[in-house]
């Protein structure tokens, strides 16, 4: 498999506002082979540039069937009365918000990545003397 290899997609997603209706909202999907255990979704509010918040792969795919995740970031199924959505609840020092993620969507981005990098093979797509040296020469 070549380790130029990317997936993507665009999700809209719903911030879900305390005491008010969801606000629509559109989010980037960026899967790369090169780097294979990230998702990077980016986040388009207004005119702004995107906020960019980075993904374990195996967070996402966890939280489709049960709650995963700790601190940051935690997803996880809706539930029965909502079953094609996804929870996702990102925290920072500047705040916290829980989107509504359509499941579907997700999944079939995912399922996708699995396909350009399968579970179990990620570290085949890492060059880790590249890794290494990023490390040494960035300190």
């Amino acid at each position: 498999m070549n380790s130029s290899t990317s997936v993507s997609a665009e999700l809209g997603l719903r911030l879900v506002v305390p005491d008010r209706a969801s606000v629509p909202l559109l989010a980037g999907l960026e899967y790369a082979a090169d780097d294979p255990y990230a998702i990077r979704m980016a986040f388009y509010v207004g005119d702004d540039e995107p906020v960019e918040w980075i993904f374990a792969r195996e967070l996402l795919t966890v939280g489709i069937v049960r709650r995963a995740g700790d601190g940051d970031v935690e997803v996880w199924p809706a539930g029965p009365e909502a079953d094609d959505t996804l929870n996702l609840a990102l925290s920072s020092p500047f705040g916290d918000a829980l989107f509504e993620v359509p499941l579907s969507s997700l999944a079939e981005f995912l399922h996708r990545t699995y396909r350009a990098v399968p579970a179990g093979q990620e570290s085949d797509f890492i060059d880790i003397d590249a890794e290494l040296e990023n490390l040494l020469w960035s300190s």
